[in-house]
């Protein structure tokens, strides 16, 4: 058993240059997707999005003083109010105003858990309820891993599109199960594997990486502040916040840390992001679950290697459109190949928590609460159902959070099982 188990590379380790590279490609090219999606639905500039989005990674590590791997990209809670404010102002200059002042919430959000002290996580989030969590942030994902695999960018089942999707999938199981260099890079080497096969088979286009330019500065918006656009956007934060928890925990559970005390440091750096990208005309950041789902399956967990994936974002995404338009060539299918692994990783990351902390099913209290978060979370994230409030809307991560808090705060706590274990001690 031991010999099938790889070398686990810790937070604060250090690797080769040599390795690092390849390495923060891979963290690079996991993001790049979703990153570049959400200004793609917006109307933003998808270079300036992976240009802040490395940006916002290196204050984000600053911040945490290089203890907390994460990487930050474009968050997806923000589309619609973006969208809103845009088709009522007509001016992105405006909408900037309202990413700086989510960033700003942040930031506040952040001063004020310092005041407070984190104790209440402890409180508000047992075990139980944070691996449920995990659980819904992994399977929550699977319909759109489903559907870039199966269905590419249709809604009919591309035969061509699946087999490449089959293929970069089985690469990335084959390459995770090796040891040595293989074993720490199945993500990037499954997508090399699944892009060559996507070649042969005509479903990468090469006229816009052609038509790019080497090298070149992406097109920067500032704000004007438009006091709509600040009350339609910013509050969006305050849901993120949930997300970021929830994504902050997960990491801890995967590297073996616990986080809890550096949440005012996490959601600063979060915040110091997203005013940088308002400034420069991108959307708010958040902490991405592709990369949570590359560690779980590289077990690599150096942040040195998300200093190497920052910049790379920041190199392709504010100076070089040709190698932006390279990455953006790789066929849907291929990345939902390795998001089928990589959502499915912290899924069962949450299982595992679960059978690590021995959270007891037999104990009613633990079955409701697992039971109600993980199938509202998951039903609403897959359907697409999330609940309006006003202007906003509350989605499924953060709407299941919501409730299990609840539930974990009102149901009677059955304290007999200790007092017995304490008899029998005696």
């Amino acid at each position: 058993m031991a010999k099938n188990k790889r070398e686990i590379i810790g937070v604060d380790d250090r690797v080769s240059v040599g390795r690092a590279i390849p390495l923060g490609i891979q963290h690079m090219m996991s993001m790049f997707g979703s990153t570049v999606l959400v200004p793609t639905l917006t109307g933003l500039s998808p270079s300036v999005a992976i240009m802040c989005s490395g940006i916002g990674t290196i204050c984000y590590l600053l911040v945490t003083r290089n203890k907390i791997p994460s990487y930050l990209g474009s968050s997806f809670a923000f589309i619609s109010p973006i969208i809103a404010v845009y088709a009522t102002t007509g001016s992105y200059s405006a909408v900037m105003s309202g990413v700086v002042t989510a960033g700003l919430v942040f930031l506040a959000t952040a001063g004020v858990i310092k005041l407070v002290g984190t104790g209440w996580l402890d409180r508000l989030l047992p075990p139980v309820l944070v691996a449920s969590v995990m659980i819904v942030i992994g399977v929550g994902l699977s319909a759109t891993a489903a559907k870039m695999a199966l269905n590419s960018s249709t809604e009919a089942f591309v035969p061509v599109g699946a087999l490449a999707a089959a293929i970069t999938l089985v690469a990335a199981v084959v390459f995770s199960s090796m040891g040595g260099l293989f074993g720490t890079m199945p993500v990037l080497l499954a997508i090399i594997v699944g892009y060559i096969f996507s070649c042969f088979v005509g479903l990468v286009d090469f006229t816009p990486v052609l038509e790019a330019a080497w090298v070149g500065l992406p097109p920067f918006t500032h704000p004007t502040f438009d006091p709509g656009a600040v009350i339609l956007i910013a509050p969006v934060a305050v849901v993120v916040v949930i997300e970021h928890i929830g994504h902050l925990l997960a990491v801890g559970e995967i590297v073996g840390r616990d986080y809890r005390e550096m949440l005012p440091q996490s959601l600063a750096g979060d915040g110091i992001a997203t005013v940088i990208s308002g400034f420069l005309g991108g959307p708010p950041t958040t902490t991405y679950a592709e990369n949570i789902g590359v560690m779980s399956v590289t077990r690599v967990y150096a942040t040195q290697v998300f200093w190497y994936a920052a910049g790379f974002a920041l190199l392709v995404g504010g100076f070089c459109p040709k190698l932006a338009a390279l990455i953006s060539s790789i066929p849907v299918p291929v990345m939902g190949g390795v998001s089928l692994l990589l959502f499915g990783l912290i899924a069962s990351n949450g299982l595992r928590m679960l059978v690590t902390n021995k959270v007891d099913f037999d104990d009613n209290r633990n079955l409701m609460i697992a039971s109600v978060v993980i199938i509202l979370g998951v039903g609403m994230e897959t359907s697409g159902i999330a609940i309006p409030i006003g202007s906003y809307t509350l989605p499924g991560m953060a709407t299941s959070t919501l409730v299990g808090i609840i539930l974990n705060l009102i149901l009677p706590r059955n304290d007999s099982g200790a007092d017995g274990d304490k008899e029998e001690e005696d």
